[in-house]
């Protein structure tokens, strides 16, 4: 496994260098699918949109970046959450667009974090609610996103933001009050 992360970091570097023909898919499938299959581990069969395909719409969003400065595999796991959070929300506003005269409802915090594909709305509204953290907190936001959509453990989140395992578990209790207040709130 451990050489595993260093490949991943080496093949990043000469992406970095205008190297394309490294292959990096096979070595970070395994964890971005281990990462889809969290989010949908609590849901039926049939759902529009798959984990493998979730995976591949973030891959290939994170792939086709340019203007990334790959720091090693941590780097490229948080920006994964990212982009797994991006591919989410643009599927939940397309599904959402086409059904017509639905009413909206506030979400608590503890149902997004169980986040069921089939309930859009959870999704979009834990977007929103990020995205006022963000502008409040913005490492608070960084770390739900990155122990959400990353799947990271609290020590990968705090190799990733530099900061010690202590405070991202302050910023995790502060960042889910403060997001149940907001997904509760009507706004």
């Amino acid at each position: 496994m451990h050489n595993k992360k260093n490949e991943v970091t080496q093949i990043l570097q000469n992406i970095d260098s205008g190297n394309r023909s490294a292959d990096l898919y096979p070595l970070v499938y395994d964890n971005l699918h281990d990462i889809a299959e969290k989010l949908y581990r609590r849901e039926n069969p049939g759902h529009t949109l798959q984990p493998t395909i979730l995976v591949n719409e973030a891959y290939l969003s994170l792939v086709d970046q340019d203007h990334i400065d790959w720091k090693g595999r941590s780097h490229f796991f948080a920006v994964g959450a990212q982009a797994i959070r991006r591919v989410l929300v643009h599927h939940a506003r397309h599904k959402n667009a086409q059904k017509r005269g639905s009413g909206e409802r506030k979400l608590d915090l503890n149902e997004a974090l169980t986040y069921s594909v089939e309930k859009d709305e959870v999704i979009l509204s834990l977007d929103e609610a990020l995205e006022k953290l963000e502008e409040v907190h913005e490492r608070q936001a960084k770390v739900v996103e990155l122990k959400f959509f990353g799947g990271m453990k609290m020590q990968e989140i705090a190799d990733e933001l530099g900061v010690s395992i202590k405070t991202v578990e302050i910023d995790w209790r502060v960042a889910k009050a403060w997001l149940r207040k907001f997904m509760k709130s009507d706004i």
